[in-house]
């Protein structure tokens, strides 16, 4: 194992305290939590928005914090979720007397963690309410999850669910924007190489030189199929092809297409990937919105991609184009 880290089992305390002395002026960390919020949390009279999870998936969560995005995000250790008395004091970091708003990754550890953080902050009289996100189209049910895992669609549910709650929405109104994106976006992934849990020491899962695994999960959870590596057509091919599978995208329909490197991938792949998917959208007569090429939710240094596509209409273009400060994601 090759990383810039000191303690194996303390990388994501200095990562946090790091990140948090790169942005001293729009970030701040919960003293005694791995806690990180905006600077002016509480922002009263806003719906609070709280993420989170494993960590190792930079700049996802706590790159989307700021004003139009998230309000906290709650680091866990490497791949695994936060305690649930972690996310409580999110909970209470966010909320700003209009109730909090909690974005779920469908994966079993998170949804149990962040609910029962939920009871103990419904308890103290914050109102909560939540949206699980399970855009992976490639498995139904996972070692990690039941049901689809949720993956980089994630992000796009922090946007939109941001700019309604910084627009002055209701708690029930930022819910049914969320609930609109989450039934409205799929995404599908694939690996070329693992990545390497600092506190394992060993890469998760091992290719060949030549395999590559289709529909991987980000914290390397196998996928549905390991073959011959191919082309960067043939990848972006099967992985479009599959979300077209599972989800209806009619002709004339506009979409927000989603191209995510998982840690390792340069952005000249992704480009080229991008390539190809939008020429086979074009040539399903699909129009392309808005596209964003880059890393969003990675794997470590796992070598790889998503494709991720979202119907969208007037309002969620609307609240998508709306302005962000968020470190990782500004408009």
């Amino acid at each position: 194992m090759k990383k810039i880290i000191n303690n194996p089992n303390e990388v994501v305390q200095d990562m946090v305290q790091g990140l948090v002395a790169a942005y001293p002026s729009k970030l701040k960390v919960i003293p005694e939590t791995l806690v990180i919020a905006r600077k002016d949390a509480p922002v009263e009279g806003k719906v609070g928005l709280v993420s989170g999870g494993g960590s190792g998936h930079e700049p996802a969560h706590a790159g989307y914090i700021g004003k139009g995005m998230l309000d906290c995000a709650v680091a866990g250790e490497v791949f695994t979720s936060p305690t649930p008395d972690q996310v409580f004091e999110g909970i209470k970091a966010a909320d700003g007397g209009k109730g909090v708003f909690l974005v779920i990754k469908n994966y079993t550890g998170d949804v149990l963690n962040f609910e029962m953080a939920a009871e103990l902050a419904e308890a103290e009289g914050i109102q909560v309410e939540k949206v699980i996100v399970n855009d992976d189209v490639a498995v139904e049910d996972s070692s990690f999850t039941t049901g689809r895992r949720g993956i980089a669609g994630t992000v796009l549910v922090h946007k939109i669910a941001g700019a309604m709650a910084e627009s002055g929405a209701s708690l029930q109104e930022v819910k049914r924007v969320a609930d609109k994106v989450v039934a409205n976006v799929r995404s599908m992934g694939m690996a070329l190489t693992s990545g390497t849990v600092p506190a394992a020491g060993k890469p998760s899962f091992q290719l060949e030189d030549n395999e590559m695994e289709i529909g991987i999960g980000i914290h390397g959870e196998p996928g549905i199929e390991r073959k011959q590596i191919a082309s960067a057509d043939e990848i972006a091919t099967e992985l479009v092809e599959r979300i077209f599978t599972d989800i209806d995208i009619p002709k004339g329909q506009e979409v927000v297409v989603m191209i995510n490197g998982l840690g390792a991938t340069p952005e000249m792949e992704l480009f080229i990937l991008n390539k190809k998917v939008q020429n086979l959208l074009k040539d399903k007569g699909i129009e392309v919105f808005q596209t964003f090429v880059g890393e969003y939710m990675t794997s470590l240094e796992m070598a790889g991609c998503s494709v991720t596509l979202l119907k969208v209409d007037d309002e969620l273009k609307s609240l998508l184009q709306a302005p962000s400060e968020a470190p990782a994601f500004r408009n």
